[in-house]
């Protein structure tokens, strides 16, 4: 599961983020100390769970999770709360929250509350699958005599699936909060959706389709991949039987460039890694759309 937090105690999100990574209920794929910001950011991140402070200044947590509600029916809420006025509580569970988590946190609370919440997004998509199977094709329109039949869509679980799996690669290399997670996103949701036979673009075509500014969406990409080849070379330096350092150093990257890269991080070196942009986002674009 991925979750996304949002309180502006930066004590709290720590918290959270240790009860949440270390108990094994997920990754968090990101934080805000706003609503404002979280707004943005679930523009382009894709959490199962988002976890809001009930009273924080300027947009509170009611109002949040109301307007992240509209937009986003598929998420799901939990707030942190020390009110323990009903009429409040009422007033939260009306917008979309499914459940409280009582300030001070405890860690025990939290890890139920949260596999509680996991419980009910995977009964979800299990009646959604059943409901898939059972409805088969019944209710659409026929195609008229003599028309293309039109493309299928892609179905929104996919998309869905993909941008987890982009969050959960971001998140482990480390870079999961860097501004150009959207661009990433974005060129990364394209190539998936491509069909794979065709001529592969160049990174300057690619960054071409998605910014006015092709260059410096290019060197924002860029700046990223960098920083999760040096987070990959010093985990590879602490253990070098790290999963994430083993899973992604040869894939993402060129190993040799990982392997430079560390040798300058211990001084051996003067050279850092070069990053391959275009075998970082073709690569991220395999691994999310399952393609070989």
């Amino acid at each position: 599961m991925l979750f996304y937090l949002v309180d502006d105690d930066p004590a709290v999100l720590n918290v959270l983020r240790m009860i949440i990574e270390d108990s094994g209920c997920g990754c968090v794929c990101g934080t805000a100390s706003s609503g404002s910001d979280a707004l943005e950011d679930l523009n382009y991140m894709r959490p199962h769970i988002v976890i809001v402070d009930l009273l924080m200044p300027g947009m509170d947590g009611i109002a949040f999770v109301r307007q992240a509600h509209e937009r986003y029916p598929q998420l799901h809420f939990v707030m942190l709360s020390q009110v323990t006025s009903k009429d409040m509580v009422a007033e939260a569970y009306a917008t979309g929250v499914d459940f409280f988590i009582t300030k001070p946190i405890n860690s025990i609370e939290v890890v139920g509350v949260l596999r509680r919440v996991g419980q009910m997004i995977t009964m979800d998509s299990t009646l959604e699958q059943m409901r898939s199977i059972l409805g088969g094709g019944v209710g659409r329109p026929p195609v008229p005599a003599g028309e293309p039949t039109p493309p299928p869509a892609a179905p929104a679980e996919e998309e869905d699936r993909v941008q987890s799996t982009l969050n959960m690669v971001l998140h482990r290399l480390g870079i999961s909060g860097d501004p150009a997670c959207r661009d990433i996103a974005q060129v990364v949701g394209y190539l998936v959706s491509q069909d794979s036979g065709q001529p592969q673009d160049t990174v300057a075509q690619l960054c071409a389709r998605f910014s006015d500014s092709p260059k410096a969406m290019e060197q924002r990409i860029r700046r990223a991949a960098t920083a999760g080849m040096t987070n990959l070379a010093n985990l590879g330096i602490e253990d070098y039987s790290n999963d994430t350092f083993t899973e992604y150093a040869g894939t993402l990257y060129q190993f040799e460039q990982v392997r430079r890269e560390m040798d300058c991080i211990r001084g051996k070196s003067g050279r850092h890694g070069r990053v391959s942009v275009k075998k970082f986002l073709y690569a991220l674009a395999a691994l999310c759309g399952g393609h070989s």
